[in-house]
């Protein structure tokens, strides 16, 4: 489907059926640079206000998402087919999470300020500051969780960013819905009217990433996508980073000892079904890949375990499409099926699948090495730790990693623990990396493809941090300081003063 035009509208379709609602229209450009200059224009308001205040405004939006949770989930499920019961969790979620950014911005540390001064030197005062507008593209698979009211919004208006946020196709009503709660919230919360904009269609996403007066993308999806905003925004005038997370194959690994143990091979391979095919196989932390030592029959265990798996739909025609294909092109380039469970009878189907396939069929630029977005997972076998170690060599950095183990005194475990640590931004260990913690410790992020940016993270508290720059003021008068910088700290922040941090909490 060519993209919505200037003057037209987003097309909003039923996954489950196909079939086509008009959304709302799509943005014109005229619009699109009044947004980015008003957004530009109280950018200073909202770096200005103390975070205990922005705090206040994403608790309004959090409230406002639960007080319109049941016309939210029913308008999303229309969507997205991700049926009720998740999507109203997702609702709570989204919630909590922008509460959660509002207190680490409460909180300071996210400053970093440093303060040297009175050893006869000069006086040198250093803080973030907030980057100014930032433009958001969300997720289709999590049209709450990491969409208009997602992780990128809450975490840009915590560090004192105002958003500027792309309508997604997958749920253009919804992201309309949504857009217009959050800036309602807002509204009543008093933040200033720049604060907050949503912007609709393909074009008008090409103009945020073009405009000015944006500092900063965040942006959720494919490969593709993520990497031409970052190309996009690179040809700009004034580049302007592009915090991009797009996911590569996530793997995780069965160890000797695990299946040595009772149990252990049904339980890890329970445990990997559960996971790839949750949501359909929709999730950025899917594992696509498990290693398991020759002749464990982790595969046959999987398949098994796989008949259990509920046949669903999938978000959208193409992502469908792209599923059926590259299942075909896991088969094609060495791959059989071991199990599979019937699709639905109409609408964006998928058949979930579990397929395995030789060490050696892992080469260089095979479709074995890619990630195929959907309910669909790979078993390969191993011969020995050296083998192992070479095949994860092989692979593509990943977000997430996760090793079933025998337990604390499993002897693969602390160089598996090691070598997963630099080649992915999470390592789970007797766990399924499916389900990411909004908590001060979370890193969702990971080494170039998974991600465009290795330093940085889209969830936790740690994302404010992708937002803002360090500045360094000399000998600058307390009148002209920013309030964090004064000598009585007013926001009361967290502050290393000579070295020695004060302030932080117990």
């Amino acid at each position: 489907m060519s993209p919505a035009a200037a003057g037209q509208a987003e097309v909003s379709r039923d996954p489950r059926t196909g079939a086509s609602t008009e959304g709302p229209a799509v943005t014109a450009p005229g619009e699109v640079a009044r947004l980015a200059a008003a957004a530009a224009r109280d950018a200073e308001r909202v770096t200005a206000v103390a975070p205990a205040v922005r705090a206040g405004w994403l608790g309004a939006v959090a409230e406002a998402l639960e007080r319109e949770a049941a016309e939210l989930a029913a308008l999303a499920d229309e969507e997205t087919a991700l049926g009720m019961e998740r999507l109203r969790g997702e609702i709570g979620r989204a919630a909590a999470q922008a509460r959660f950014y509002g207190s680490v911005a409460a909180e300071g540390g996210w400053l970093d300020v440093r303060i040297d001064s009175g050893d006869g030197g000069p006086d040198l005062r250093r803080m973030n500051r907030p980057l100014g507008p930032v433009a958001v593209f969300g997720a289709s698979n999590f049209p709450f969780g990491f969409g208009v009211a997602g992780h990128d919004t809450a975490s840009a208006l915590a560090a004192g960013c105002p958003v500027l946020a792309k309508a997604h196709p997958a749920h253009p009503r919804l992201s309309a819905r949504l857009g217009a709660t959050v800036t309602a919230a807002l509204h009543r919360a008093g933040a200033p009217d720049g604060a907050f904009a949503l912007v609709t269609g393909f074009d008008a996403g090409l103009a945020l990433v073009d405009a000015p007066e944006v500092a900063a993308v965040a942006f959720t999806g494919s490969q593709s996508g993520g990497m031409a905003l970052v190309e996009r925004a690179a040809r700009r005038s004034v580049p302007v980073p592009v915090f991009a997370e797009m996911g590569t194959v996530n793997p995780a690994v069965l160890t000797p000892a695990a299946c040595a143990t009772d149990g252990g091979v049904r339980r890890a391979a329970a445990g990997f079904a559960a996971s790839f095919a949750l949501g359909q196989g929709q999730f950025c932390t899917k594992p696509g890949l498990l290693l398991a030592p020759r002749g464990s029959g982790a595969a046959e265990a999987a398949g098994e375990a796989l008949a259990g798996a509920e046949p669903g739909w999938l978000l959208t025609e193409n992502i469908a499409a792209a599923y059926r294909q590259g299942v075909a092109d896991l088969v094609a380039a060495g791959a059989r099926p071991v199990a599979s469970v019937a699709a639905a009878a109409e609408g964006f189907t998928a058949s979930p699948t579990v397929l395995a396939a030789p060490a050696e069929a892992l080469r260089p630029g095979s479709p074995l090495l890619a990630e195929c977005f959907g309910p669909v997972a790979l078993v390969v076998e191993y011969d020995g730790a050296a083998q192992l170690r070479e095949l994860l060599g092989r692979l593509q950095p990943s977000l997430a990693a996760a090793v079933a183990s025998a337990g604390a005194t499993d002897p693969d475990l602390p160089w598996l623990v090691a070598l997963l640590s630099g080649r992915t931004g999470r390592v789970v260990v007797d766990g399924w990396p499916t389900g990411v913690a909004t908590s001060w410790a979370q890193q969702h992020g990971g080494p170039w493809p998974a991600t465009s940016r290795p330093d940085a993270t889209s969830v936790g508290a740690a994302a404010l941090d992708r937002f803002t720059r360090p500045v360094a003021l000399q000998d600058v008068p307390q009148t002209a300081l920013p309030e964090p910088l004064r000598d009585g700290n007013p926001w009361r922040v967290p502050r290393r003063v000579g070295g020695i941090l004060e302030g932080a909490a117990a």
